[in-house]
């Protein structure tokens, strides 16, 4: 391959663009434009050593050469003035019009981390693109030309950055342009960067390509004038031609589906351009009734364009001299549709009412996808960091190659593997959580039912129907799993707040009855709904008050104390405190094994573990004698008695203790999202021996983290440090700790 460095005069412009705007006010602008891109860039050169303008130049061109707006033209040749020179947006307001204006800016902003290596750099400045091109189509069209001409010329650029640049074309750039139906910029494209990135691979399939057209070029226009004799009988109006598949394409066939070079059927194809849509089926039915059509290889994409809304019929037949070739069968305005997609299809025409606005909303009209781009882009924009953002878009997006329909025949893409549950998540957020049931093709199936082209998909909603975490396995894009997390996560906050505050509450009238106080609950909490004691502590409401009690944000005492609700005398609660020791002493019983704890001097009483912190032997502990229970035993730093004092007494653990004997112990871990996290936690929990009793895994969507709560049954405070460490070497997860309720 030899790339060419043609520079492009302003002539040579005017020339293309002149061909369809004839406008003096139009032309004036754009020769203004040029002048003013030379001056801004004058002394700025490019790594070929060429003026920075023959740039522009090349971009504007390949704009051009697509019939675009004069404004768009205008953007073209003005889109590095605000970035690489003293230009400011109001200097290209004020000489060229806020439109121009608008589109100079925005192509700045998707441009100033482009230099960036770093992978985020990089996602955020992807991120920039997806939202402008949500905004305005024509960013992304100009932009689309940039990065042509930068292709163009990258041989001048050190190797390093052009495999940077051409890998980011494919991943980035190519997915747009193809789902924007532009096709010869796409292919021209993925040819550079194929060059760049496998020359080797790039100059064999060439060399291949060569000898296999000059093989079977007679048998091509053997079967090209047969055809033409087949039409010549009939009244059709035609023209035929020759295409060569790209060499990128037959790279994809070869290297990823791994394909031999000569098992490649659509090499070279006849393409029959015709006047009308009936015409096509009725050259379709001459050349089947002539020729033998290879099964299965009959595609009509005129009934079912497309998502860029390209439409042909396509068809492969034997020639019968041994050869395969592929008809493509279109009228001339799909042809053109087929080649430059959105761009032919909304070519500048003088005279017409053109409003960028008008022209942006028919694009989401016809390009059925491109609303749903719109939608994701910006309800993706705060939820997800950039990676995430850009993943989800490439892979539920540009990536997407299955076709279902609405009952109403509207067509939805989606990519391989997607579920009822994509379906209706992509038509709206509402249905989606509001599925109850699903008929694909008028029957029932199950909500894992992996969608397939051509499928009718209907949703069964119910009121009171909504997501579960299973979903979360089923789903296959990345947009509705992020709203089955939403709803689930907002759903167990609403769940967590109500548990925290009934803990609140229960915690305020163990605090009461501590006091040994007289007057009844009902009493009490009348005096809790006072506006000064809302206003003192800064909540809003009683429900508020007890979730911050449960938080340990408010200390019951302090309530109590604020109410003016008095303690019971201290000689009071140390009589109580000799009366509870006087009833564990009475069921003294001979010390055993069985006994965990004992009284610091030995004795055996009425003790048994507190659940709230869940001491294990091994753990430093303390004992609180609470009301007809006996003793219970904390650990040292519960934070439920920090602020007690009277009640307290020493324990020990029993050193006669059975060994074998296993206890409760509640703890959660923090970790980063991913596939056999629970899997890889719960083996890493049963290898020490542990009874697993209770795991729970809980995603916060915001920080992107999941919170695993787990319940063990431990032998001791020794093997659960061991145990901690490990937890702390799997993978993804940061924070190990118990908890105490």
């Amino acid at each position: 391959m030899v790339i060419e460095n043609k520079l492009v005069t302003f002539d040579e412009l005017k020339a293309s663009y002149s061909r369809y705007i004839t406008n003096k006010s139009d032309l004036e602008r754009i020769e203004k434009a040029y002048k003013y891109a030379d001056k801004k860039h004058e002394g700025q050169f490019r790594k070929s050593g060429d003026p920075y303008v023959s740039h522009v130049l090349g971009v504007a061109m390949i704009l051009s050469s697509m019939q675009t707006s004069p404004d768009t033209i205008i953007a073209g040749l003005l889109h590095d003035t605000i970035e690489d020179t003293d230009t400011t947006k109001e200097d290209i307001e004020q000489t060229f019009g806020s439109e121009v204006a608008f589109l100079v800016e925005s192509l700045t902003k998707i441009t100033r981390l482009s230099d960036f290596h770093n992978s985020d750099f990089q996602a955020e400045d992807h991120r920039k693109i997806f939202l402008a091109m949500a905004a305005d189509i024509r960013v992304i069209i100009i932009k689309l030309a940039d990065r042509l001409h930068n292709m163009r010329t990258l041989q001048f650029q050190p190797p390093a950055k052009q495999v940077r640049i051409s890998n980011e074309t494919l991943d980035v750039y190519v997915p747009i342009a193809h789902r924007l139906g532009l096709n010869s910029l796409m292919s021209e494209m993925q040819n550079l960067s194929l060059y760049y990135l496998h020359p080797d691979i790039y100059n064999d399939i060439e060399k291949k390509l060569q000898k296999s057209y000059n093989q079977i070029d007679s048998s091509l226009q053997f079967l090209k004038a047969k055809i033409q004799s087949i039409l010549s009988t009939t009244n059709l109006e035609y023209e035929i031609s020759a295409r060569v598949k790209s060499i990128y394409s037959i790279y994809k066939k070869m290297y990823i589906k791994n394909k031999k070079f000569e098992d490649i059927y659509d090499i070279l194809a006849l393409r029959i351009i015709t006047k009308t849509e009936t015409n096509c089926y009725e050259i379709l039915g001459y050349i089947h009734s002539s020729f033998t059509p290879v099964p299965g290889r009959f595609k009509d994409y005129i009934a079912v364009p497309k998502p860029n809304m390209y439409q042909s019929l396509h068809t492969t037949i034997l020639s019968g001299d041994g050869h395969v070739f592929e008809i493509q069968i279109r009228t001339k305005e799909m042809d053109e549709t087929a080649e430059g997609g959105i761009a032919a299809h909304w070519r500048y025409k003088e005279g017409t009412s053109y409003d960028p606005r008008s022209e942006q909303k028919d694009i989401e009209a016809r390009l059925h996808w491109f609303k749903d781009f719109v939608r994701m882009s910006y309800e993706g924009r705060d939820d997800l960091n950039a990676k995430e953002y850009e993943s989800q878009l490439k892979e539920d997006i540009f990536n997407a190659n299955v076709y279902v329909f609405t009952p109403k025949g509207k067509v939805i893409d989606l990519p391989n593997g997607a579920t009822p549950i994509d379906f209706a998540y992509r038509i709206h957020t509402g249905l989606g959580n509001s599925l109850s049931g699903a008929k694909v093709n008028n029957k029932l199936v199950p909500l894992s039912t992996k969608l397939k082209t051509g499928d009718m998909v209907e949703i069964i909603t119910r009121k009171d129907a909504q997501p579960n975490s299973e979903w979360l396995n089923i789903a296959g894009t990345g947009f509705a799993k992020s709203h089955i997390r939403k709803y689930l996560s907002k759903l167990n906050s609403e769940f967590t707040k109500q548990e925290q505050v009934d803990k609140g509450r229960n915690s305020l009238k163990d605090s009461i009855r501590e006091r040994k106080l007289s007057t009844s609950w009902n009493s009490i909490e009348k005096l809790l709904t006072d506006q000064k004691l809302f206003a003192n502590f800064q909540v809003k409401d009683l429900d508020d008050l007890y979730f911050k009690v449960a938080n340990k944000t408010i200390m019951p005492n302090a309530i109590l104390d604020f109410l003016n609700i008095n303690r019971s005398s201290q000689e009071a609660l140390q009589d109580h405190l000799e009366d509870e020791l006087k009833k564990a002493n009475i069921l003294k019983k001979k010390i055993s094994s069985e006994d965990a704890v004992l009284l610091e001097n030995g004795d055996s009483a009425l003790i048994s573990l507190a659940n709230c912190c869940t001491p294990i032997p091994g753990d430093e502990i303390i004992g609180y004698v609470s009301k007809g229970r006996g003793i219970k035993v904390h650990r040292k730093d519960c934070p439920n008695i920090a602020h007690e004092h009277a009640r307290i007494v020493s324990v020990i653990w029993n050193p006669e203790l059975d060994k074998t004997k296993k206890y409760p112990v509640d703890f959660v871990l923090e970790c980063y999202d991913r596939n056999g996290l629970l899997v890889d936690i719960m083996n890493t929990i049963t290898s020490y021996g542990a009874g697993l009793t209770n795991i729970s895994a809980r995603y916060k969507a915001n920080k992107g983290v999941t919170v695993v709560s787990v319940t063990a049954l431990i032998d001791n405070a020794s093997v659960l440090d061991k145990l901690f460490t490990n937890l702390m070497n799997i993978k993804s997860v940061y924070s190990v700790k118990r908890t105490s309720h």
